[in-house]
């Protein structure tokens, strides 16, 4: 857990969807912990360390609400390495795992099922890739689970359910009464919708999702494949569920969602996703991708689109981050407009379509990344 004092922000982008914009030029960090948000730096610094972000942008480490991890930074989907190391370099500080479901061999009774999302969620625990914090152990449901089971987990410390639709409890009365255990004891539940995405895998529709009344509804534009808009449009404004986007899907079909959302004012509902490593691959930029989309594209501000990457989802999965404020873990990414840009900083490139270049990544108060290898290199650079 580190010490540092950041300086000389331009503008903070804080991740909070009712007040996203604060003009404070300074960030204290004491423990890996947001002690304090001022204008001065404090009289005494010794023991921090000082970075000074040069006028440039500021806000959360990105989360990415939708990721296939095994364990470690390696994916069997896709036979790379350090995938999670990329996206890191992409301003990711979260991971969040929707379920192993890619281990060879994977397990599909009850007690392996089990048994695989206690390890993920403790292997991940016990060894961060590069830093990253990722949620693993993403319960895919089994037939035959109970009460018990659900308890247990919890107990361990597994706060979700991985895409209901990848194990063989795929909706229905079966899975409604899971997901309501599944929530007694504090676990948020992710529910896949859209066509089937790997062989074992079920088609999920509109009726299934208003049957098991999941928490998120992942990659509801498609993973990859979507379904009508139709009912895309009742699922909206029919329900209150999490709305998913996912870089890893049907395009034509976000930007429609994009366009409900527009017109409910519903932006607290939305998280954004990668949904990789998948069959599509692994994309480092993906949640920076989709920060452009949404805004670029879908013509909404900036600092709206990092609280779906930032805070919207630390909300969704009770994380103690996400947000810049004090009590929040200090995750953090510096950016700023990237070289070549017709945007002056990172808030005009990312609205002008352009991937904002990443300055620095911060986890826990601790500077683990001082220039991207992914990302443009940016205008101004942290010192």
């Amino acid at each position: 857990m580190g010490d540092l004092i950041i300086k000389n922000i331009g503008v903070i982008f804080t991740g909070d969807i009712n007040n996203p914009v604060s003009t404070k030029k300074v960030i204290v960090i004491k423990n890996g912990i947001i002690k304090e948000i001022t204008d001065e730096v404090p009289a005494n610094t010794e023991g921090f360390k000082v970075i000074d972000a040069n006028g440039m942008t500021v806000t959360p480490g990105l989360i990415d609400s939708h990721a296939h991890p095994v364990f470690g930074d390696f994916t069997p989907r896709q036979k790379m390495l350090n995938f999670i190391d990329s996206s890191l370099h992409g301003g990711v500080t979260t991971i969040i795992s929707a379920g192993e479901v890619h281990l060879p061999g994977r397990p599909k009774d009850k007690i392996g099922a089990k048994a695989l999302a206690i390890l993920a969620y403790k292997s991940f625990e016990n060894a961060r890739p590069s830093g990253v914090k990722v949620l693993g152990g993403g319960l895919i449901l089994e037939k035959g689970m109970t009460e018990e089971d659900f308890k247990e987990l919890a107990e361990i410390g597994i706060n979700h359910v991985g895409e209901i639709g990848l194990g063989s409890v795929k909706g229905g009365d079966e899975a409604a009464e899971m997901v309501k255990l599944a929530k007694k004891y504090g676990m948020t539940v992710m529910m896949h919708v859209g066509g089937t995405s790997i062989p074992g895998s079920s088609t999920i529709t509109y009726e299934d999702v208003v049957m098991v009344q999941p928490d998120v509804m992942c990659h509801l534009n498609g993973g990859p494949t979507s379904i009508s808009y139709e009912n895309v449009e009742k699922l909206i404004k029919e329900t209150d569920f999490t709305i998913e986007i996912v870089h890893c899907g049907n395009m034509k079909m976000a930007m429609k969602i994009l366009e409900l959302v527009n017109e409910l004012k519903c932006y607290d509902r939305v998280i954004l996703g990668n949904d990789a490593p998948s069959g599509t691959g692994v994309i480092p930029l993906g949640i920076l991708r989709m920060i452009n989309f949404v805004s670029s594209i879908g013509e909404i501000p900036a600092e709206i689109a990092i609280c779906m990457a930032t805070g919207n989802t630390a909300k969704v999965y009770k994380l103690n981050r996400g947000i810049i404020a004090e009590g929040k873990e200090g995750d953090i990414v510096i950016m700023d407009s990237p070289m070549g840009s017709v945007g002056n900083d990172a808030k005009t490139a990312i609205e002008a379509g352009d991937i904002p270049g990443v300055a620095g990544v911060i986890i826990d108060g601790n500077l683990v990344v001082s220039k991207s290898r992914n990302t443009p290199p940016s205008v101004r650079k942290i010192s």
